[in-house]
C-alpha cells in the first residue's frame, strides 16, 4: 500500500482479512501518516507540497479533482512517466499567485535548470510557467489545440441537427392540424435526417482511417447534404496533420499560417475560438515542433488519481489521500 494504489478492501479477498479495519490499522499505525501530518511538511500538505528532488529538465502542469470537485494544480516531471518521482508539486487550486508561491519554494537554481514545461490553454497555467520556470519553453499541448477543431466541426453539426429537429416538428405539426399520418423521410440507410445527424456526429470526432464501415456510410451521407460540414471536417484534418507531419519549426509556422487563412477565408463564425486562440498563443503552439511534447505525462496521473478514489469510494480525508499520492507517485 506504500508504493501502490490499493485499498484495504482489495487485499481483503486475498488475504481473508477485514479490509476496512486493516485500512484504519494502516492509516493509525503501519503508514506514518500520524508522524507526518504533524510534521512540518504534514501541516500545509492540503495547501501545497514541492518535491525539488524530483525537477527535471521537461516538466508537465494540469490541474486534477482530488476530492469533491476540489482543484489542484499538479506538475510532473515527464522522464518519470507517470511513476515513482512523477510529482513535483501539488497545489491546491489553479490560482496563478497560489501555484507561484508554492513554487518558489524550489530553489530558483533547480527551476531555472527546466528547459520545457507542456501545458494547456489556460491563461493561468501560461502566467504560472512564465514565472515560476522564466528558463523554460512554453509548449501548449498539440490536443487542446485540436480539439478546439473538432469543436468547430461539432458545433456546426449542432446547428444542422437543430434546423432538422425543428422542420420535423413543423412538419409534425402541420400533418396532426390537416388530419393526414406523419411518416418521416427516411434516407438511404433507414435513418431520418436528425436521426442521421445525431448518429452520425460519432465519425467527426475521428480520423477517415478510424472509421468503421457503417461511420464511413454516415459520413459519406452527411458530406453530400451538409458541404459546409465536409469543408469544416476537412480543415480540422488539415490541422491535424499538420502537427502529425513533426515538421521543422519553419516549415510548421508556414504550414499553420496557410491553414489560419484557409480557416479566415471559410467564413465558419464556428472557427473564431481556434483563429483567436492562435493569434495569442501561436509562440507556445508553435514551439511544438522543437521536440514534439504533449501534456499525456500530465493527464496522465488524472486517470490514475480517479481510479484510485474510485477504489476508496471516494475521498473522506484528503489529507490522507495526497499522504498516499505522494508516496506512490512523488
Amino acid at each position: 500500500m506504500d508504493r501502490y494504489p490499493i485499498t484495504g478492501r482489495s487485499l481483503e479477498w486475498f488475504f481473508d482479512i477485514d479490509g476496512d479495519l486493516f485500512e484504519r490499522q494502516y492509516k493509525r499505525h503501519l503508514s506514518g501518516y500520524r508522524q507526518w501530518k504533524d510534521s512540518t511538511e504534514g501541516l500545509h500538505a492540503e495547501q501545497w507540497l514541492v518535491f525539488p528532488q524530483n525537477i527535471g529538465p521537461h516538466l508537465s502542469i494540469d490541474e486534477t479533482s482530488l476530492s469533491r470537485g476540489e482543484l489542484y494544480t499538479i506538475v510532473t516531471n515527464k522522464d518519470a512517466h507517470g511513476r515513482k518521482n512523477a510529482i513535483v508539486a501539488i497545489v491546491r487550486g489553479t490560482d496563478a499567485v497560489t501555484v507561484i508561491h508554492a513554487l518558489r519554494q524550489i530553489n530558483s537554481v533547480l527551476r531555472n535548470m527546466v528547459t520545457e514545461v507542456t501545458l494547456d490553454l489556460s491563461d493561468s497555467m501560461n502566467k504560472i510557467c512564465r514565472i515560476a520556470f522564466p528558463r523554460a519553453s512554453r509548449v501548449i499541448d498539440r490536443f487542446h489545440v485540436q480539439k478546439l477543431a473538432i469543436d468547430a466541426v461539432q458545433e456546426i453539426s449542432i446547428k444542422h441537427r437543430w434546423e432538422a429537429i425543428n422542420a420535423d416538428t413543423d412538419a409534425r405539426e402541420s400533418a396532426k392540424l390537416e388530419g393526414r399520418k406523419y411518416g418521416p423521410e427516411r434516407l438511404k440507410n433507414g435513418d431520418t435526417l436528425k436521426e442521421l445527424l445525431a448518429r452520425g456526429r460519432y465519425a467527426l470526432f475521428k480520423s477517415p482511417e478510424k472509421w468503421t464501415v457503417s461511420q464511413r456510410q454516415k459520413a459519406d451521407m452527411l458530406f453530400h447534404l451538409y458541404p459546409d460540414l465536409r469543408e469544416a471536417y476537412r480543415l480540422s484534418q488539415e490541422l491535424r496533420t499538420i502537427f502529425n507531419k513533426r515538421s521543422a519549426k519553419d516549415s510548421a509556422r508556414l504550414n499553420l499560417a496557410r491553414w489560419y487563412n484557409r480557416v479566415a477565408d471559410s467564413g465558419f463564425k464556428s472557427f473564431n475560438t481556434i483563429a483567436a486562440t492562435f493569434y495569442e498563443h501561436s509562440d507556445e503552439i508553435l514551439n511544438f515542433f522543437d521536440n514534439c511534447s504533449t501534456n499525456a505525462s500530465a493527464e496522465s496521473i488524472n486517470p490514475k488519481i480517479k481510479a484510485f478514489r474510485a477504489k476508496l469510494h471516494g475521498v473522506n480525508d484528503t489529507k490522507f489521500f495526497i499522504f498516499r499520492l505522494c508516496n506512490i507517485y512523488a
